[in-house]
């Protein structure tokens, strides 16, 4: 079998796990997020924390929910690196330094997963597990939380109320990625990642001197990692790791955990939305460039030309052979077009086109289909922006799902899309132009400059993966990283959130002849259009700048 023809075969297999699940866990998500029974564990939770679960929240109630709780958990993130030499299980290791930690801290908490240290050589059990793995969790069920209010927006009339912030986490943490990640770390197991709480080992004895591996809590922290689209693996490796992803069979599952809970969402938003057909046309939007990004990817990897990827059926450097150039594109695209910061392989070993997708694949907001939750909103948000484009072209008021779009909508939405470049840009251009940040750089010229950008669009982004060939592990990147990985994660949510509250307090407008179908394949290509226009035109420069020229030349 041609490497080709497995690539598409394995794909189809992805897709069709995808179609399996995407009605049972789309409808049991709007369950979840519609129900109001609470079960007895989690009226122990809201005890423990003070919260009523009943009580309805307006957005600025909901926003301070969300702020509260990222905050302490940042404060108590970092407070456990840093005591990291005094706990029990930390495996020899000592404090995280101050910046580090910080960067840490920032980036689990808003679930980008962004690492600038080596795994096993920094963290103990503790950190891992009642750190990183715990920020997993409930940095994914926040992003849920909040896509689920902007849904309610859509769905509700004439009250500002958006649902409990609380409830919305701590179900979406114990109904839905719990049980999942369960089964999920199971499988992993049964494929042969590792699950123990074992210390350091020392390994065969090689020329030079021997190798030291540690032992952990690997299977449950990779499910989630995935799940929840976060990224953060347990080894340097990340996902590249033979513990963290034994073969191309957990390679195609991990890719499917990446996958499952942002395009069942869409099926989610359908139904409480009371529109299916909604719900479909976001899916098909969605679908249609992670296709075709995953086309092109395979595309560049396989089709580049010259004497050693000929003989080796394609551009192979950078990846693992047990997973091949399908199993790493596809891969690579999934985790791009997502918040995972996850890798299978060395993107900076990937040709200049080939890094330019993965690049774009997050500038797009990562929408296709995006992070837990912030997928489904920021695609949201763009379906505003079309409706609004295809208003002035036929001179009517915008409408979307009943709700007029008018001054207040359309500013905050311009807020939500311009707020995340302005950061990747800015802080783009001032590592470039300050002396000592260049020094991180592995390369110099189109690719060096793609290293600086890759991190601050991956970071703004709330993606976490990364190019691997700058050297962030400074103060400089540490800090400027950190500091864009939570303006990326938190301002745009305060647009979201006030979005959803202006919808919820309109009351719904009739559907006219003159309305615009937003369920409809003329409306799913206008918004596939506008996402494109939008990134290009954004970021189009700063590409020319490093992946096209890089392709260009070679």
């Amino acid at each position: 079998m041609s490497p080709v023809l497995a690539g598409v075969l394995q794909l189809l297999a992805l897709i069709a796990a995808l179609a399996l699940a995407y009605r049972p866990l789309g409808d049991h998500m709007a369950r979840v997020y519609s129900s109001e029974k609470h079960y007895q564990p989690e009226k122990w939770i809201y005890k423990a924390i003070g919260a009523n679960p009943s009580a309805e929240m307006r957005w600025p109630a909901y926003l301070r929910g969300v702020l509260a709780f990222s905050v302490v958990s940042v404060l108590f993130l970092y407070a456990l690196q840093r005591a990291q030499g005094v706990l029990p299980g930390s495996l020899g290791f000592q404090a995280i330094d101050p910046d580090q930690a910080f960067n840490t801290a920032a980036s689990f908490v808003a679930n980008t997963n962004w690492q600038s240290y080596y795994g096993e050589q920094a963290m103990g059990h503790v950190v891992q597990t009642g750190g990183l793995a715990v920020q997993n969790f409930v940095s994914a069920a926040v992003g849920m939380a909040v896509a689920v209010a902007l849904v309610r927006g859509f769905a509700r009339s004439r009250t500002g109320e958006l649902g409990n912030f609380w409830a919305d986490l701590v179900r979406g943490t114990v109904r839905i990625l719990l049980p999942i990640a369960v089964i999920g770390a199971i499988v992993l197991v049964a494929c042969g990642a590792f699950q123990n709480l074992a210390g350091i080992h020392e390994v065969g004895q090689f020329t030079g001197g021997s190798q030291q591996w540690n032992g952990g809590a690997v299977a449950s922290q990779e499910v989630i990692k995935e799940l929840g689209t976060n990224g953060g693996g347990y080894f340097n490796a990340n996902s590249a790791h033979p513990f963290e992803n034994p073969n191309p069979f957990s390679n195609l599952f991990e890719v499917f955990l990446v996958l499952v809970i942002p395009f069942a969402l869409t099926r989610t938003f359908g139904r409480m939305a009371g529109s299916l057909r909604q719900g479909y046309a976001v899916l098909a939007t969605m679908a249609t460039i992670w296709l075709g990004f995953t086309a092109l990817m395979m595309w560049t990897e396989f089709a580049h030309h010259g004497p050693a990827f000929d003989v080796a059926g394609g551009a192979m450097e950078g990846k693992e052979t047990r997973f091949g150039i399908a199993g790493s594109a596809i891969f690579s695209v999934a985790t791009t077009l997502t918040s995972t910061g996850a890798v299978n392989s060395f993107h900076s070993s990937y040709t200049g086109l080939g890094g330019g997708i993965q690049l774009l694949g997050m500038q797009l907001g990562e929408i296709a289909p995006g992070g837990v939750g912030s997928g489904l909103y920021g695609m949201l948000i763009m379906a505003i922006i079309a409706v609004f484009i295809a208003g002035l072209m036929v001179g009517r008021t915008p409408e979307y799902l009943g709700k007029k779009i008018g001054t207040r909508e359309i500013k905050l939405a311009a807020c939500y899309i311009l707020i995340t470049p302005a950061l990747v840009l800015c802080f783009t251009a001032a590592a470039m132009a300050l002396p000592t940040p260049p020094h991180s750089m592995l390369n110099s010229g189109a690719h060096g400059f793609s290293e600086v950008l890759y991190a601050y669009t991956s970071g703004a982004n709330n993606n976490g993966s990364a190019f691997a060939g700058l050297n962030a592990d400074t103060q400089w990147f540490n800090s400027t990283i950190g500091i864009a990985m939570l303006l990326g994660r938190f301002l745009p949510m305060v647009f979201v959130l006030a979005l959803a509250g202006s919808l919820a307090e309109q009351k719904p407008v009739p559907e006219t002849a003159g309305t615009l179908r937003t369920d409809k394949p003329l409306y799913t290509g206008l918004l596939v259009g506008t996402i494109l226009i939008v990134t290009g035109l954004t970021y189009f420069p700063a590409l020319a700048l490093g992946p096209l020229a890089e392709g260009l030349a070679s």
